[in-house]
């Protein structure tokens, strides 16, 4: 028997990106645990990735390329070879582009977050094409351009810091579920005397730990900062130094929040006027003592109309009470924008020879059905779909089935497992997954660049996305010689090593060590040095105002409201939030048996005052509905959720569900304030009584 060990790194939409060693027993992987001597990792994988060769080796992975043999969503298929597949789809998208590429599109997210297998070759082979672009809006892109117009790029606090940390403000996130090497960070600073506070409609796994659980209405986040701000400033609990050295339009900010007493501030934000005023004198006074002050603010608080401006506001908070002075004071939303990712180079997009039209992800389900026009372009004729299952994780579900049911629609998907969306594919292509490929990693919850070699052989057939789109492109007849580079050479190019932040990169060096961290400063704005146009953390934005934005932080009601619409909220009075299901991670992961079996089917968490209003007890199977459609869950009678809240742990497979749906049957296409980006926090509906099945 021989047995090695091989570097890796979680290739999911996680802000941990943990360091892995992979144990191989004779070419077969036997063990994935997390790198002791990683310092973010730490040695410790969460539960879903501790089970990887689970997913790796699972008895339904595909292992070849199929063709479709039955109706469109049926899931039915015969096995082909390679050459066929690829000879069908070259011909199929040659036919299509002779007419207008821009049928054409392109449908990916974060699948894998990897820098060679997420979009390098496929996004050269589009580019080529002349395909539609699409705008990858569908998880975070509201929260970063609101944080971007106020500290100018995605870098914070690093999470190598919280722990010293003496107040630290979880925002509308649950690390406990879903960033857990940071809540180890947020453990320790609570043993060293740490005050928590947790903001979140839900009362959370990580809202049950904390000292203090403040249970907002969903959307209005952007208030409850506000109201913050007034209190802040009427009780004069401000760093004047920083402020007048480091920020930009406070003058302009302390007239906008006058209006936002507590009192004002409790009605919007259905709180007591004393949580708001408590809040904020936590926040200032330990700051006033010279206490680190840090914020983990988490992409719930944006997925609402004015997620964005949320996002923007709470961002302002730290350079008021001059939080930023310390290496564990300030704001975490994401440490993405820190790493110069190298895009360019990876995908070519001087090989586009002509301007293309863009499709947000978010509205495919309406764009999907949209007939041909002057505005709007072609029909969609074709999508290519990878590291992305949009049956199940786009909103608005049911507009996005009758897109993929459409028999002109040439669909292809390259895939581990047979999903929702692999089963309206006409070609069905097996991917490798981390174990089987080479890739290079950024993370956005800390600061490493990471590697992830190949440990073991593809299984089956599967191929990496990037041999696959290079195949499409031989056939194709693509002659450009970067269609022939390979992974290591696409890994090779990941970062740009003429930036002083990651000047010391090199793949070779990379690979061996499996990870290296980025050169930044402990305290990056300590001395202002923000990204902005002005150097300065931005409470007045000019860039704001020539977008068509109020410059100022302001509230925007959430579109499903009573505020904006009480008409619609009197037919359907509670709000929903589907935040993610601990053993899941979006989508990926419900198919393994051990993780799903936690649960065991969808539940909906809800108030023993809405349940009782609706005659459902707990246990009760329970139909959640409105205008745009509806699914089923099992209801769980209980606080945690606030009165006026139901809560669907999400993302179900849909075809894993006793009904075929899911929680995006009633979520909205309408986008966020900013950023272009999905409201799935911004939904009402009803909630009534499944009839008992007659024996």
């Amino acid at each position: 028997m021989t047995t090695t060990q091989v570097r890796g790194a979680c290739p999911h939409d996680c802000p941990d990106t943990c360091a892995l060693l992979i144990t191989v027993t004779d070419g077969v992987a036997t063990e994935v645990k997390g790198d002791p001597a990683h310092p973010t990792t730490a040695g410790v994988l969460c539960t879903k990735v501790a089970r990887y060769t689970e997913r790796t080796y699972h008895a339904e992975r595909l292992l070849y390329p199929m063709r479709r043999v039955g109706p469109k969503g049926a899931g039915q298929f015969e096995r082909i070879s390679w050459d066929q597949a690829i000879d069908i789809i070259a011909s199929r998208l040659s036919a299509i582009a002779a007419r207008d590429a821009q049928a054409i599109l392109p449908y990916s997210y974060a699948g894998t977050m990897g820098l060679v297998q997420g979009d390098s070759m496929s996004a050269r082979f589009f580019n080529q094409l002349g395909a539609s672009a699409l705008d990858r809006t569908i998880c975070a892109t509201a929260g970063a351009t609101g944080y971007k117009y106020t500290i100018g790029a995605s870098m914070g606090t690093d999470i190598e810091q919280f722990q010293d940390a003496k107040l630290i403000i979880i925002w509308g996130g649950n690390p406990i579920a879903s960033n857990l090497h940071f809540w180890t960070r947020v453990q320790e600073a609570k043993r060293h005397g740490a005050r928590l506070i947790a903001i979140d409609p839900y009362r959370s796994l990580t809202a049950e730990k904390c000292h203090q659980h403040i249970a907002l209405l969903p959307g209005t986040d952007a208030a409850l900062a506000l109201g913050m701000m007034h209190v802040l400033i009427a009780e004069n609990l401000l760093d004047d130094d920083y402020i007048a050295r480091h920020t930009l339009g406070f003058d302009a900010l302390k007239e906008r929040v006058l209006a936002w007493t507590p009192a004002h501030t409790a009605a919007v934000c259905g709180l007591d006027a004393n949580t708001v005023i408590g809040l904020a004198r936590d926040y200032g006074q330990a700051a006033r003592r010279g206490e680190p002050v840090a914020i983990r603010v988490n992409y719930g608080v944006q997925r609402v109309a004015g997620g964005g401006m949320a996002v923007r506001n709470i961002a302002c908070l730290p350079a008021l009470v001059g939080a930023w002075r310390h290496a564990a004071g300030g704001v975490q939303l994401s440490t993405s924008g820190a790493f110069p990712a190298n895009r360019v180079a990876l995908q070519r997009p001087d090989l586009q020879t002509r301007p293309v039209r863009t499709i947000n992800m978010t509205t495919i389900g309406d764009d999907l059905l949209r007939p041909a026009s002057a505005d709007f372009g072609p029909t969609i004729d074709a999508v290519i779909v990878y590291n992305a299952n949009p049956l199940a994780i786009a909103p608005d579900s049911s507009k996005v089935m009758q897109g993929f049911l459409r028999e002109d629609l040439f669909t292809v998907v390259l895939e581990h497992f047979q999903t929702d969306s692999a089963d309206y594919a006409d070609i069905l292509l097996p991917a490798t997954t981390q174990l089987e490929h080479v890739d290079a990693h950024l993370a956005y919850g800390h600061l490493y660049m990471m590697a992830n070699n190949a440990a073991i052989a593809p299984l089956g057939e599967a191929k990496p996305n990037t041999e696959i789109f290079r195949l499409l492109a031989a056939r194709m007849g693509f002659t450009d010689p970067c269609f022939s580079e390979s992974d290591e050479q696409l890994a090779a190019k990941a970062f740009d090593n003429t930036h002083p932040r990651a000047i010391a990169f090199d793949w070779e060096s990379l690979k061996r060590s499996g990870w290296q961290k980025l050169q930044v400063a402990d305290a990056p704005f300590a001395d202002g040095g923000f990204f902005t146009p002005s150097g300065k953390c931005e409470l007045y934005s000019a860039s704001m105002l020539a977008d068509g934005l109020d410059p100022v932080p302001a509230y925007i009601a959430p579109y499903e409201s009573v505020a904006s619409n009480p008409q619609l909220a009197k037919r359907f009075p509670l709000a929903m939030i589907s935040p993610p299901a601990r053993n899941f991670l979006n989508s990926t992961f419900v198919n393994i048996k051990s993780l799903r079996g936690v649960d065991g089917e969808p539940y909906l968490d809800m108030h023993p005052h809405d349940a009782r209003a609706r005659g459902i007890g707990h246990g009760d199977m329970a139909r959640i509905f409105n205008d745009r459609g509806s699914f089923v869950a099992r209801a769980r009678v209980t606080e945690k959720a606030r009165q006026g809240l139901v809560v669907g742990l999400s993302i179900w497979w849909k075809k894993l569900a006793s009904d075929g749906k899911n929680a995006n049957e009633v979520t909205s296409q309408r986008l966020t304030d900013m950023g272009r980006a999905p409201t799935f926090y911004d939904t009402l509906v009803e909630v009534e009584k499944m009839p008992t099945p007659r024996a």
